[in-house]
């Protein structure tokens, strides 16, 4: 038996309403992901995604190379004074600690 089809001026059913909410919520996660470069997740949950996981992996691994980047040129560019004082010491034990982190993530890509 064919589907009526929907009137524009018809009022939707909750079911109708959830169904077409879903489906405007999976479009959006769909373009927030190939926005972001990443391949789509499984349809089957219990295949794994290790494309998607490494994609993620290294998009992380590529902001922290960022933000040492730039937490390097910051600390090169105060004074030899600032960078001795105590506050220059915490800066360079965060930097220190973000290369930790880093080499970490590395580690962690290799198979």
């Amino acid at each position: 038996m064919p589907k009526p089809r929907l009137n524009p001026d018809r009022v939707l059913s909750p079911a109708e309403k959830q169904r077409a909410y879903r489906q405007r919520q999976a479009q959006v996660r769909l373009q927030e992901l190939e926005q972001k470069g990443l391949p789509p997740a499984p349809a089957v949950p219990s295949i794994p995604g290790t494309r998607r996981w490494s994609a993620l992996v290294e998009q992380g691994r590529s902001a922290f190379a960022i933000a040492l980047e730039e937490m390097q040129s910051y600390f090169d560019d105060r004074s030899d004074q600032w960078q001795e004082s105590e506050r220059g010491e915490q800066f360079q034990e965060r930097i220190e600690a973000l290369q930790t982190l880093i080499e970490e993530v590395e580690q962690f890509q290799s198979p």
